[in-house]
């Protein structure tokens, strides 16, 4: 990877955008089979002391990596900007293309965050999907950038009160199309439970349905009310309050055409944030039960008195992966999602 670095003290928002079509010029001038990438703005604002650990998660994101990446630095105390930009690309071969992407970093006061569109408009490249992260809270900064943000990447995770997060990501949805980290961890889940009933003759259990029962890692109650959510939206259960019960977790029922659900959350300890198994039963004898394990989901299933077990292999992206795909699905639009949240919030009320 070649690169091409600027920086500058005290400098403008405007010095910074001039430097960036600066280097692109000497870039394309020098290497004429160069190309920006020009697909996807991502604006992270995060706490200065926080700042390497973050650069090194957006590292990780491989291949979906957004085009321009503007990471602001927030850093108390602080009256000016400074600013460091970064433009690389790969080796360029004969004949072909190669594409540069884009990093800025701009280290600033708190009271930079009342008016960061001011500072960060002239930076992202216009007419380009804006996504923006802001990791460790800052509200100002969410206020200042609604007019300009297209996507809110959030984690409904990171909220010590699930039902906060929820409600929070419910504020935003209204003004931007929101990608939550906490749902995308229930996504192989999902599928796995989805791909399950997916033969006919499995349809009608679905109606049957009396427990659902999803264990998860103890910061992780927004995944799996969410997963909730989700089969409450598309079963067409109306959700309760879920109840907590002595520290084994949270009980409550939902309603169903015919009965009720008995709808269960436990706790499980686990190194990796997120879901560590789901049951869903039904009256009339089936079970399902995915539970995390090595390589993948251990499955075991009782369907017409016949009980099996299996591995689902590779079901997980793992956490590694999850930045990535949230970046990726900036670009696409979930339909499923607000749905799912509106009945996590039913349940978490």
């Amino acid at each position: 990877m070649s690169e091409e670095v600027w920086s500058a003290h005290e400098t403008t928002p405007d010095a910074i955008e001039a430097s960036l079509r600066d280097m692109l010029r000497r870039q394309y001038a020098a290497h004429g089979s160069i190309a920006p990438a020009r697909v996807l703005n991502l604006i992270v604002v995060v706490d200065r002391s926080w700042k390497g650990e973050i650069a090194n998660r957006l590292e990780r994101v491989g291949r979906y990596h957004p085009s321009r990446t503007v990471l602001c630095a927030v850093e108390d105390g602080r009256k000016t900007l400074d600013a460091l930009a970064v433009m690389g690309y790969g080796e360029t071969r004969p004949g072909g293309m190669c594409v540069v992407r884009e990093q800025v970093e701009i280290e600033m006061g708190p009271e930079h965050l009342d008016r960061l569109d001011t500072i960060v408009d002239p930076v992202i490249v216009s007419e380009l999907a804006t996504v923006l992260w802001t990791p460790h809270g800052h509200e100002q900064a969410i206020r200042a950038l609604r007019r300009i943000m297209d996507v809110m990447l959030l984690d409904s995770d990171d909220q010590p009160d699930a039902g906060d997060g929820l409600m929070r990501s419910a504020d935003l949805l209204g003004s931007a199309y929101v990608v939550d980290l906490a749902w995308l961890r229930t996504t192989p889940w999902r599928e796995r439970l989805a791909a399950s009933f997916d033969p006919p003759h499995r349809l009608p259990a679905l109606g049957c349905v009396d427990r659902l029962t999803i264990r998860h890692h103890e910061r992780s109650a927004a995944s799996a009310l969410l997963l909730a959510g989700w089969l409450s939206s598309r079963l067409d259960w109306e959700p309760g309050p879920l109840e907590a019960m002595n520290g084994s977790g949270l009980r409550g029922v939902a309603a169903r055409s015919g009965g009720e659900v008995e709808v269960a959350l436990e706790t499980r300890e686990q190194d990796a944030p997120g879901l560590a198994g789901v049951t869903i039963s039904g009256a009339n004898g089936f079970s399902l039960s995915l539970d995390r394990g090595r390589g993948g989901l251990q499955a075991r299933a009782a369907w017409d008195g016949t009980e099996r077990c299996w591995q689902v292999l590779g079901a997980s992206r793992g956490e590694g992966g999850i930045l990535g795909e949230g970046v990726r699905q900036a670009l696409l639009r979930d339909a499923t999602y607000a749905p799912a949240l509106e009945a996590a919030r039913r349940f978490s009320s």
